[in-house]
C-alpha cells in the first residue's frame, strides 16, 4: 500500500453532524503529520449522495490508501461494504451517526467533544480487528449490514417513519411507533437456522445481530459479538400492546432475553418468512419477502483502541446474557 490516508465525509450524517466531525478529523491528523506522528499524504472526499459517497469509496479503494477513514454513521459504512470489502483496506470509522451502534461494538470513542478527533486517530496508531459483516438475501437482491437485522414490529416502525411526510425529526419516529402500536398484530412468521426445515413461529419480532445493539443502544442481541463468525437471533414471541409496552424497559438493559416470552439462538445462516415482510438494517431498508440472512466472518478490518473497554469477547458476551 502507498502511505496516502483517505477522508470519506457523509456531511449529511447525523442531522448534519457529519460535517462538523470531519472538520475535527481532518484537522487531527493535520496536526499529527504536522508533529511527525505520520508522512502520509491526506486525501479528502465528500458524497453529496449515497451513490455518490458509493463511487468515492470505490475510487479511494482502488488507490489502495494506508487506511481509509469514514466520517459518518452505521447507515454511511454500511452503504459502501460492496466497495470495502475484501479490498484489504483497513477502515477508520469517525461515527457521526444517530445511533453509532457499530462503534459502541467496538468501543470506538463518539459521544465526547473530541470524539472525532480521537476516532481519526486510530488511522495512525489503530489496532486492525477483522469483524463480520452480515448479509440479507431477499427477493429485492443482497445487501450487507454491520450491526442488527431487524424484523417484525420494529422494521413496520421504521417502514412507516419513511413513509410519514410530518412531522419532523424524532417526533416522526414516535407518531410512527405509536401507529404500529395501534395496529399491532402477532407475526405468522416461519424461520429456520442453519439449514433446517422453516418451522412456525409466530411472533411479534426477529433480530438478527452481529452485533448488540441497535437504535443508539438498546442491546436487543445482548450477548452477539462482532467477530465471533455467528448471526446472535432474538425471537420475541406474540404480545398485546400493554405486555410489549412492559417490555421496553427491559430491552434498554438487555433484561428481556430473561422473559418467557424471548428466545435466543446462534447460527451461521437465519432464513425467516412471513407475510409482508420487510428488513431493516442499520437503519435502511435492506431486503423484503423471505430473507436468508447470513454471517461472513472477518470480512471487514476496522481500525480500533488498542485496548479497548468497549469490546467485549465472546466469552464475557456469553456470561453477560447467561
Amino acid at each position: 500500500m502507498t502511505g496516502h490516508i483517505v477522508v470519506l465525509v457523509n456531511p449529511s450524517s447525523g442531522r448534519g453532524r457529519g460535517a462538523e466531525a470531519a472538520q475535527r478529523a481532518v484537522a487531527r491528523l493535520r496536526e499529527l503529520e504536522a508533529h511527525g506522528a505520520h508522512a502520509a499524504e491526506l486525501r479528502v472526499l465528500s458524497g453529496d449522495s449515497v451513490d455518490d459517497t458509493r463511487r468515492l469509496a470505490g475510487e479511494a479503494v482502488a488507490s489502495k490508501p494506508r487506511a481509509l477513514v469514514i466520517v459518518g454513521g452505521d447507515g454511511t459504512l454500511s452503504s459502501v461494504l460492496d466497495a470495502v470489502v475484501g479490498s484489504g483496506v483497513p477502515i477508520a470509522l469517525v461515527p457521526a451517526g444517530t445511533g453509532n451502534d457499530l462503534a459502541r461494538a467496538l468501543g470506538l470513542p463518539f459521544d465526547a467533544a473530541d470524539a472525532a478527533a480521537e476516532a481519526a486517530e486510530l488511522a495512525v496508531h489503530g489496532t486492525p480487528r477483522a469483524i463480520d459483516v452480515g448479509e440479507v438475501e431477499s427477493a429485492t437482491g443482497t445487501r450487507r449490514f454491520l450491526t442488527v437485522a431487524a424484523l417484525g414490529f420494529d422494521a413496520h416502525v421504521s417502514e412507516r417513519t419513511n413513509r410519514l411526510r410530518w412531522p419532523s425529526g424524532r417526533a416522526r419516529y414516535y407518531l410512527a411507533l405509536v401507529i404500529e402500536l395501534a395496529r399491532l398484530r402477532p407475526m405468522p412468521f416461519e424461520y429456520g437456522l442453519d439449514g433446517q426445515a422453516l418451522r412456525a413461529a409466530p411472533g411479534t419480532l426477529i433480530a438478527v445481530g452481529s452485533t448488540r445493539s441497535y437504535g443508539g443502544g438498546m442491546p436487543v442481541c445482548p450477548a452477539a459479538v462482532p467477530d465471533d463468525g455467528l448471526l446472535d437471533v432474538t425471537h420475541v414471541g406474540p404480545l398485546g400492546r400493554a405486555k410489549l409496552a412492559r417490555l421496553f424497559p427491559l430491552l434498554l438493559r438487555g433484561a428481556h432475553v430473561e422473559r418467557p416470552e424471548v428466545a435466543t439462538a446462534q447460527a451461521k445462516l437465519v432464513e425467516v418468512d412471513a407475510p409482508g415482510l420487510v428488513v431493516y438494517a442499520d437503519g435502511e431498508r435492506v431486503g423484503s419477502g423471505r430473507a436468508r440472512i447470513r454471517v461472513v466472518p472477518g470480512a471487514l478490518t476496522v481500525l480500533v483502541p488498542a485496548a479497548s473497554g468497549g469490546v467485549v469477547t465472546a466469552e464475557a458476551g456469553r456470561e453477560a446474557s447467561a
